[in-house]
């Protein structure tokens, strides 16, 4: 007698249907599981027979053959324990309700009880364009799963409670989702709590504005890595798109907050500077995502720059031009998004005070350049923004008059991007930075003060084209922050100066 059930996998961002089939039939006592499944899937035998009996329910002793089609595609993880044995209670007749609209995902303990998956959300989404109607999950997973609309995402706690539901003698309510609009960034670092550091505070508003990559130089202690954890207090609001976006891919990941239906603010990684390269672009066997697409949407942030493996860091180059990351396997090629904005922060030399105003650098000038070639060239023009991070004098330090806080910050910021917003209406561009060339063209118009200035400042400076390219688009930015349409000379000026610093500190920074 052979019975099947719904249920799906995931392969990168994409979800897919699976249907479990189950037969029971005479011969030798076995348990096999067929239709390409992994350890973890093969091991599904000991955990749904230890459960169906813990639950009081009587376990096939004949030959049971479980199969997970497709079968072409390899499936991953504890997330078929759930639809195995409703496929088989189904089988030996203990469920009788028809259950062809369901789909069901969840890892079984041995007592029956159903513990968290990951990629719920995307697997919902899926299920939900395949004609589902209801999606069963374990409880932990339900809140991710209920922002889908048009599809009742029921909450299991543990497999008894399951099977009452589906007999009609004990009801489980599907979760609601209620959207919410309010930015949640009540517990954020403040900026307010930053003394003096004006300059900087201004480029990381720019930064901000216009989604730009930012690299901050200065002595230890200069407050660098301070200025960086608090630039998510600043970011401007996410859409629902962007919601949804990100948070499939922490799903995927494992990495999404229990009960948590929604990621509404945007990401801050800071991987440690021994993270390897796989840990930054993502990978395995089959390919899940790395710190730069679990950033995406928000900030990575690589403190210590140039502490970080060269293999690492040129990891990075294809993904920030491009805004995805492309993973080939054997089993085929996985695409996960990264449209990120990239803070780095580092000294200037290995001892950290090289051009420091008081203290005297130790490094030897080879020293010096051995330090700044640990980061190549074309990594360096990547960067948009280059900020001088000096060390904060005494009289800022104690201060008793209040900084800006982030909210005043904030609210500059989204009105820049509700500009970018409108500029970029029905088009994949989300910010300034991501602009194409064809926007590039249409949206960058300077005035004649300001190219004249402009050309000055390519001649004298010998800027690459890239460096160009990223020059007016930040004082685009800084144009959308003046509410000025036309960047002018004023603007190409202050964009000028944020591409100075390898002067000073002697980094090569063009192609």
């Amino acid at each position: 007698m052979m019975y099947s059930c719904n249920s799906m996998g995931f392969f990168g961002m994409d979800s897919f249907m699976v249907e479990v089939e189950a037969d029971v039939s005479d011969g030798v006592p076995a348990f096999d599981i067929v239709g390409l499944p992994d350890t973890a899937v093969k091991e599904s035998r000991n955990r749904v027979r230890a459960a169906a009996e813990n639950c009081g329910f009587e376990f096939p002793t004949t030959r049971i053959t479980v199969n997970l089609a497709p079968a072409d595609i390899r499936k991953e993880g504890p997330l078929y324990d759930l639809p195995i044995l409703v496929a088989l209670l189904k089988v030996t007749g203990a469920i009788k309700a028809p259950i062809d609209d369901c789909a069901f995902v969840g890892e079984l303990s041995l007592r029956g009880e159903v513990r968290r998956v990951n990629g719920v959300l995307p697997m919902v989404m899926k299920a939900k364009e395949k004609g589902i109607k209801r999606v069963f999950v374990p409880v932990g997973n339900a809140m991710e799963g209920s922002v889908v609309e048009g599809i009742s995402v029921y909450p299991v706690k543990d497999f008894y409670s399951l099977f009452r539901h589906l007999i009609g003698k004990e009801e489980i309510v599907p979760v609601k989702y209620k959207r919410k609009r309010e930015f949640i960034g009540i517990n954020l670092p403040d900026f307010s709590h930053v003394m003096g550091q004006f300059e900087a505070k201004r480029a990381l508003e720019i930064a901000a504005a216009g989604g730009h990559n930012v690299l901050m130089i200065g002595p230890p202690g200069s407050g660098k890595s301070m200025l960086a954890k608090r630039i998510p207090s600043i970011l401007p609001d996410m859409t629902f798109d962007e919601m949804i976006e990100v948070t499939k891919i922490h799903s995927i990941a494992g990495t999404m907050p229990e009960n948590v239906p929604l990621i509404t603010t945007r990401p801050f990684r800071s991987p440690h500077h021994t993270v390897s390269a796989v840990g930054l672009s993502g990978g395995g066997s089959i390919p899940h995502p790395g710190e730069i697409s679990l950033a995406h949407n928000g900030v990575l942030f690589l403190d210590e720059f140039p502490e970080f493996s060269r293999s690492a860091l040129e990891v990075l180059r294809q993904p920030i031009e491009d805004g995805y990351v492309s993973i080939s396997r054997v089993m085929g090629t996985v695409k996960y998004p990264c449209s990120i904005m990239v803070v780095a922060a580092m000294n200037p030399c290995p001892c950290g005070y090289y051009g420091h105003p008081t203290k005297r650098c130790t490094c030897s000038e080879k020293a010096i350049q051995r330090y700044a070639a640990k980061v190549s060239g074309p990594i360096m023009d990547r960067f948009d923004i280059h900020i001088e991070v000096p060390p904060v004098d005494y009289d800022d330090l104690t201060s008793s008059v209040l900084c800006e806080s982030s909210a005043e910050i904030r609210m500059r910021v989204n009105d820049a991007r509700k500009i970018q917003n409108e500029r970029f209406k029905n088009t994949k561009v989300t910010c300034n930075a991501k602009m194409d060339a064809e926007s590039f063209r249409k949206f960058c118009i300077i005035d004649e003060k300001g190219n004249d200035l402009l050309r000055k400042a390519f001649e004298t400076m010998g800027l690459s084209a890239r460096a160009y390219d990223r020059i007016v688009k930040v004082a685009r930015t800084i144009a959308d922050l003046d509410n000025s349409e036309c960047i002018k000379a004023k603007h190409i000026a202050e964009a000028v100066q944020y591409r100075n610093l390898d002067r000073k500190y002697r980094f090569s920074i063009v192609d």
